[in-house]
């Protein structure tokens, strides 16, 4: 009898796909509502910001996180999973591990948000912590699955994560033609490894798209430019966006952001807080720094708004105090 062929869609090595987006895009629709598509004003243009902030975990990591651990077999379920990540990702996997009663550990930075690793911590999850600038995160993960088993689930390096990012895609652009509009016909989204940047590629792929990350951790911007893949120069540069704080991105990520030809672009420090600010006065809502920085890109004049924009607004986990200092301004 002839064997049967392993499920391509269940191949860890295949390539994400918009119809794997679409498919993810249908698995989260099932389980959650759609995040809002809020318009705003700026200089005459209308930006249409897909407002993640207001998933349960605080931002768009649930979906890729839920695509992946619900495409577990029963006995990789079993084993249980590992994730990397500075804090949303991180309570997008504990959610969905939770909800699938699957055993999850994460490693995360020491120097993470105290919300994020107790948000993480209250889901259920096992915390791993290590030092951003003198450990790596994969090194970590790789081994606590050498020594536990388990599959790893990655913040941005993996099929199920790119097409389950890119989900949000799908949803605004159904929400944009539910309001009469064509489109997007302009991308902008916040940038750390090339997750979110690379699933909104495929599911928005008419659009031009843009990958925005923050100063001294503009790796995804400086390997686009080079066509190869750069790290980030200093590992201790300053930068309050945590949650784009990747140390360099991953050949799955970037062969589809150089095959749909992203632009890269860089925010500074003034730039995000301004786009908080912002977000916080015409549109009413928390977005923390990592969040915000799509959005800064184009208040900052960086990029140059489209007849249908789509921003992100990717997360909102923002200690207190902090967001506090930055509305004072």
């Amino acid at each position: 009898m002839t064997q049967q062929s392993p499920d391509p869609l269940r191949d860890p090595a295949r390539a994400p796909t918009l119809a794997g987006v679409e498919r993810a895009a249908a698995k989260v629709a099932a389980i959650l509502p759609p995040t809002p598509l809020l318009p705003l004003e700026v200089d005459g243009a209308t930006l249409w910001c897909k407002a993640e902030c207001f998933q349960p975990v605080g931002a768009f990591k649930i979906r890729g996180a839920w695509h992946r651990l619900s495409d577990l077999t029963p006995e990789e379920a079993a084993a249980g999973v590992v994730g990397v990540s500075s804090g949303n990702h991180a309570q997008g996997v504990a959610w969905a591990a939770k909800r699938l009663g699957i055993r999850a550990t994460i490693v995360m930075p020491s120097n993470a948000p105290q919300m994020k690793l107790a948000a993480t911590r209250a889901l259920g999850a096992e915390v791993v912590l290590y030092d951003r600038v003198t450990e790596s995160r994969d090194a970590v993960a790789a081994a606590l699955i050498a020594e536990r088993g388990g599959t790893l689930v990655h913040a941005y390096g993996d099929p199920w994560i790119i097409e389950g990012q890119g989900s949000a895609g799908i949803e605004a652009t159904a929400q944009m033609r539910a309001r009469g509009i064509a489109g997007p016909d302009t991308v902008v989204a916040c940038c750390g490894g090339g997750g979110l940047s690379a699933g909104l590629a495929l599911a928005c792929g008419g659009a031009d798209i843009f990958a925005v990350e923050p100063e001294g951790w503009d790796d995804v911007t400086r390997s686009l430019a080079a066509g190869e893949i750069l790290s980030v120069a200093d590992m201790s540069y300053p930068t309050e966006c945590d949650a784009l704080q990747t140390p360099e991105t991953w050949p799955i990520n970037f062969a589809v952001l150089q095959a749909r030809g992203v632009r890269g672009v860089v925010v500074t420090r003034e730039e995000v807080r301004h786009a908080m600010r912002v977000a916080f006065e015409k549109l009413h809502l928390v977005v923390e720094p990592g969040g915000a920085a799509a959005l800064a890109a184009v208040l900052a004049g960086k990029v140059t708004p489209g007849a249908a924009t789509l921003i992100t607004l990717s997360g909102g986990n923002v200690d207190p105090q902090k967001y506090a200092e930055i509305l004072a301004g």
